[in-house]
């Protein structure tokens, strides 16, 4: 009876062992993020779950530390349709997706010092800054087992009243947050020393 016993244990715990997962590694993010352009439905995302990920994007370097970037998260049914309508024809791909997601940067900040922009940059500084934001944002969905898609094509002024976004803030893009239906394909990339010079 008692060697039953150690050999049930030993098999409950054997049981357990094998449903822990680790974290994925960096290496592994960068590997398996992509561009998706299908979502399953019928999958949610929670507020809390969205708040870790926009946390995230507060360690985002940016200009003399300003953090521009600002998101206005479409996450209840009626602003997530209203955003779909404003997205050209990205609506059908991303329609699945539970949460859409629009970054702008507040303009007259990265790139300026005492207010006059300090070369002829100006304020796309503001706009790389949302850049790397936006990129912490999507690795770290990545990580927590989401994947994104970020959109060019919307229609600024129209989110712009949707959300009541200030004047002083330039709509970036917007971004979809849900659950790939598919795995996708990895896309060529250009060989390194055509991007990369040494000197």
């Amino acid at each position: 009876m008692k060697k039953l016993s150690i050999l049930l244990c030993a098999l409950a715990l054997a049981a357990c062992g094998s449903q822990q997962t680790t974290a994925p590694t960096l290496d592994d993010v960068f590997a398996s993020r992509r561009s998706i352009r299908a979502y399953e439905a019928g999958k949610t995302i929670t507020e809390a779950q969205v708040r870790e990920l926009l946390t995230a994007t507060q360690n985002a370097p940016s200009w003399a530390n300003m953090q521009p970037s600002k998101y206005y998260v479409a996450i209840g049914e009626e602003k997530r349709q209203a955003v779909l309508e404003l997205i050209g024809g990205n609506k059908e791909r991303v329609i699945n997706a539970p949460v859409l997601i629009v970054s702008t940067f507040e303009t007259g900040k990265s790139g300026f010092f005492r207010g006059n922009p300090v070369d002829a940059t100006g304020d796309l500084w503001g706009a790389y800054d949302n850049g790397l934001s936006n990129a912490y944002f999507i690795l770290k969905a990545r990580a927590m087992g989401f994947d994104t898609l970020i959109m060019g094509m919307r229609q600024a002024d129209e989110l712009r009243a949707l959300f009541e976004i200030p004047e002083n803030e330039a709509v970036m893009a917007v971004i979809a947050l849900g659950y790939r239906a598919e795995e996708p394909k990895t896309p060529a990339h250009r060989p390194l020393d055509e991007i990369a010079l040494f000197y």
